[in-house]
């Protein structure tokens, strides 16, 4: 009779391939919710600006070129909270570089709900930037880091398009909270949530399991962090492995990431996000606006600012089903050029209602669910040890983009561009979006899961 051999003779066991082997677990469930609800509360508060600026300017007497500024702060803080988090989170951690960061945003948000001026809810816009930048990234490479290979696209672009549905509800709030509590209201809700999430977070948001591997955590903390996906298997290991360490032996995400077969990688993911962000950060800021230009009511402008965000998150789904089964550069791509043609297409429809609604949710579906898959295409190219500053990288710099989108509606509605000419320029960012990506896909699509 043989005996059973003692757990140091079973060999060091793969984290990805146990995550690869097995179905997906109530414990990976729980952490794509809790990303999920990390990524939606980014984009409530995110958007807040944008749904809150026609009342606001009427509250405090300024006109809306002056919003300007403050339109763009969180967008600031975003690239600085992004460009710093990714680099922290590759040397400590994922889960408290994502407590802080929801933290952060939460406190500042609810803060700048008592603002008394534009210079004090400027300040406290880009202090709840940092949090918001920070968020985002962390969240998508966490879960990137817990799914299958099969599931990969799938599953983070879900959880990215949280931050759509953020959005979107952001608008459908405001519509009807607004009118009632003030422009106060939407804040203080978008600063109670995340500190309540947080709390959450504390108790139930573990470790990434591949980042403790790589930065060679013992082996009770990796086993302890990994168990409930797989506990038999877990328990029989003497040890635990990933692909990149043996692959990659530096420890600096920064030299992954712009080095080798990364960096020109790098800098096509950089630009699609960038012109990308473009379209998303105008439409969103100055949407409703435009809409209360051209003779909406407030609540029709909000409506039709939600829909725009809402078609996000009819499209995440299927861009993401797609890019686990069709060429993922193909599939984001093609979206960014459709996305021109809707946006074009909104422009000409000013004064058929129902059409400019449909064709408002088309274009949100097409360059929402496109910059929805960025983040996942982004973590699928990274290998662990830079994965995080990759992806938080790509939405630091794309915040550049979106800075620049909402700085733009300003400017051309200051120069007196109407509401076609706007949404016309628009196909631009969107063609070289579209290029960018599909380039990359040509040159550099190393894919590291």
């Amino acid at each position: 009779m043989n005996a059973t051999p003692p757990l140091s003779a079973s060999p060091p066991l793969d984290i990805q391939a146990l995550i690869d082997n097995n179905p997906v677990s109530l414990y990976q469930w729980r952490i794509v919710a809790l990303c999920f609800l990390i990524v939606f509360l980014d984009g409530l508060d995110t958007a807040a600006m944008g749904f809150i600026a026609p009342a606001l300017s009427q509250d405090w007497g300024i006109d809306r070129a002056s919003l300007g500024p403050v339109m763009s702060a969180a967008l600031i803080g975003m690239v600085f909270g992004a460009l710093t988090s990714g680099p922290l989170a590759d040397r400590i951690g994922r889960r408290w570089v994502l407590i802080i960061a929801v933290t952060l945003f939460g406190v500042f948000s609810l803060l700048s709900a008592y603002s008394s001026n534009v210079q004090q809810l400027l300040i406290l816009r880009l202090l709840t930037g940092t949090g918001l930048g920070a968020a985002m990234p962390n969240a998508t490479t966490l879960l990137s880091e817990y799914t299958p290979a099969r599931l990969k696209s799938l599953l983070v672009t879900c959880m990215f398009c949280g931050f759509n549905l953020g959005m979107a509800c952001g608008g459908f709030i405001s519509a009807k909270l607004i009118p009632l509590l003030g422009w106060h209201s939407l804040l203080v809700l978008g600063g109670a949530l995340p500190l309540a999430l947080a709390a959450l977070l504390l108790g139930w948001l573990p470790e990434s399991a591949r980042f403790l591997v790589v930065r060679r955590r013992p082996v009770e903390v990796i086993r302890r962090t990994v168990k409930p996906i797989a506990p038999a298997q877990v328990e029989l290991a003497s040890g635990f492995t990933t692909p990149e360490q043996s692959a990659l032996k530096t420890r600096s995400g920064f030299k992954v990431v712009f080095g080798g077969v990364y960096s020109t990688g790098t800098l096509l993911l950089w630009l699609t996000y960038f012109m990308g962000l473009v379209i998303v950060y105008l439409l969103t800021s100055w949407l409703p606006t435009l809409m209360r230009d051209s003779g909406m009511s407030v609540e029709q402008s909000a409506y039709i600012g939600a829909i725009f965000q809402f078609g996000g998150v009819l499209s995440a789904v299927a861009v993401g089903w797609a890019m686990d089964r069709f060429r993922p550069h193909w599939v984001i791509g093609g979206a960014y050029l459709l996305a021109g043609i809707f946006t074009w297409m909104v422009g000409q429809s000013l004064n058929h209602v129902s059409l400019l609604a449909i064709l408002v949710l088309l274009a949100g579906m097409c360059i929402n669910g496109a910059q929805s898959a960025m983040p996942s295409l982004a973590a699928r190219f990274y290998p662990t040890q830079g994965r995080a500053t990759g992806v938080s990288w790509m939405l630091g710099i794309g915040r550049f983009g979106a800075i620049l989108g909402a700085w733009a509606g300003a400017t051309l509605l200051g120069l007196g561009w109407n509401f076609e000419q706007v949404l016309t320029a628009l196909v631009v960012p969107a063609g070289i979006a579209a290029v960018a990506v599909l380039v990359k896909g040509l040159v550099s699509h190393a894919d590291a899961t």
